[in-house]
C-alpha cells in the first residue's frame, strides 16, 4: 500500500526514484512484447510515467489485499496498453514478475486486454474504447453513495476521445460534481490509423474539457514533478471532475521508436529490444 500522503511536495529523491521505476517499467514492457512477438508498444511507453507516479507515489492500494475496501481505483480505459498495466502491476508486488513473460500466450492471465476476472489488481475488463470514462463515474459514484473518500483514475488514448461515449460521460461526470473522478488523457497526438489531427481533429482539447465543466491541467506527461504536481491540485479541487492533459510521446523512452506510428500495434523484434535496452539501461 502507498504510504506517500497527498498534497507533498517531493524531493528530488522522491522524483530521482519514481523516474528509476519509470525505466523499470519500460523494460519490462519491452521485454513482455518481444516475448509475445506482437502487443502495443508506443501507447504503453508514452503512459508509463503516468502509470508510474499513480501506483508508485499517488494511488492508495495494497498489492497484499487487491480488493481493499478504501483503495483508489484505476481503469485503463485504452486497454490495448496494458503491457504498461501488468509491469507496474508486477513491479508492485500484485504477482511475481515472472508472469509476465507469457503475457498473450493461450492459458495466461495476461491476454492482450486486461481481464479483470483474471488477474489481481485489475479493477475491470477494458478494451473497446471509449467506455472507461463511463466505468469511472459509476464507481465514482458509488463511492460517494458509500460516504468513502477514494479516487478513481482512468487513463484515456487521445485517439479514443473521438467516441461519442466519451463525451456523454464528461457531461455525466460534470452533472453529478464528481469530483473523485480524475481522468488523463495521454496525449501522444498518434493513434493506429495515423496523426489524431488528421483522422479527427481533437484541438482545442484543453478548452473543450473546460466547456464541458472539468478543472483542466495541461501538462508535460514527461516531466515527473509536473505529474504528481497536477494529481495533487486535482484532489484539491472541489465541485467538479478533473481532467489531466498529459503532452507525451508515443513510444517514449526509445529513441528509434518515438514518435512513429507504425509501433502503435508493433511488437520490438528481438534485434530492437537489445538496442532499446541498451538505451534505458
Amino acid at each position: 500500500m502507498s504510504q506517500v500522503s497527498p498534497l507533498y511536495e517531493p524531493s528530488a529523491k522522491d522524483i530521482a526514484f519514481l523516474k528509476e521505476q519509470a525505466k523499470a517499467v519500460r523494460i519490462e514492457i519491452l521485454k513482455m512484447l518481444a516475448e509475445a512477438g506482437s502487443g502495443h508498444t508506443g501507447g504503453s511507453l508514452s503512459a508509463a510515467d503516468v502509470a508510474t507516479a499513480l501506483y508508485f507515489s499517488k494511488m492508495r492500494h495494497n498489492p497484499k489485499d487487491p480488493a481493499w475496501k478504501e483503495r483508489d481505483r484505476f481503469i485503463l480505459s485504452k486497454g490495448h496498453a496494458a503491457p504498461l498495466l501488468y509491469a507496474v502491476l508486477a513491479l508492485s508486488g500484485y504477482f511475481d514478475k515472472s508472469l509476465l513473460n507469457t503475457l498473450r500466450k493461450i492459458g495466461s492471465p495476461l491476454q492482450g486486454h486486461p481481464c479483470s476476472k483474471l488477474l489481481p489488481g485489475v479493477e475491470i475488463s477494458t478494451g473497446s474504447l471509449g467506455q472507461g470514462l463511463s466505468i469511472a463515474n459509476g464507481i465514482a459514484m458509488g463511492l460517494k453513495m458509500d460516504g468513502m473518500n477514494s479516487r478513481v483514475y482512468c487513463i484515456l488514448g487521445d485517439g479514443e476521445t473521438q467516441e461519442g461515449q466519451v463525451w456523454e460521460a464528461a457531461m455525466t461526470a460534470a452533472h453529478y460534481r464528481l469530483d473523485n473522478v480524475c481522468a488523463i488523457i495521454d496525449n501522444n497526438g498518434l493513434q493506429i490509423d495515423g496523426h489524431c489531427c488528421d483522422v479527427m481533429a481533437l484541438e482545442p482539447i484543453t478548452e473543450k474539457w473546460d466547456a464541458f465543466g472539468w478543472h483542466v491541467i495541461d501538462i508535460d506527461g514527461h516531466d515527473m514533478k509536473a505529474i504528481l504536481g497536477a494529481l495533487d491540485e486535482a484532489e484539491g479541487i472541489k465541485g467538479k471532475p478533473t481532467m489531466i492533459v498529459a503532452r507525451t510521446v508515443k513510444g517514449k523512452g526509445v529513441s528509434f521508436f518515438e514518435g512513429k506510428v507504425q509501433y502503435h500495434g508493433m511488437a520490438p523484434t528481438s534485434e530492437e529490444l537489445e538496442r532499446a535496452l541498451k538505451e534505458l539501461e
